[in-house]
């Protein structure tokens, strides 16, 4: 059952001054396992790399369901916005990534639960769905 939550990802593409910009860094939360931040501070915003269902002392992904995992995946983005001042109730915009879409309505149960008042604008997507073309 590995993978079953792809990441959670409540990220942009900015470009900031380097004197407006701040890593957020944080051992609450896996380290990435590439050349990018946890997270960054520019221009009054908080932007999260996308997180997967990795315990941050094991370095793994956690055994379990899809609720288990995305309650994982969300202990590790809190863990990443309060190193950076803010929670996630403050959190604007996520991209949900599924391994199986079917997954959707047990991950939307620990989502919901941990959203509750203000939910952030959030785009749900199947990362097994297969795009032969890009469209504008």
């Amino acid at each position: 059952m590995k993978n079953l939550v792809a990441s959670l990802v409540p990220a942009a593409l900015l470009v900031a001054t380097p004197t407006s910009k701040e890593v957020v860094s944080t051992k609450d939360a896996p380290a990435p396992g590439a050349p990018f931040s946890q997270a960054i501070k520019a221009g009054g915003f908080v932007f999260a790399a996308g997180q997967l269902a990795r315990d941050p002392a094991t370095k793994k992904i956690i055994d379990g369901d899809v609720k288990a995992q995305t309650e994982q995946v969300l202990k590790n983005l809190s863990a990443i916005l309060i190193a950076a001042g803010t929670s996630l109730d403050r959190a604007v915009k996520t991209t949900v990534y599924l391994k199986n879409i079917g997954d959707f309505q047990a991950m939307n149960e620990v989502y919901a639960r941990l959203h509750q008042r203000a939910p952030p604008c959030r785009l749900p997507w199947s990362t097994t769905r297969r795009w032969s073309r890009l469209t504008w």
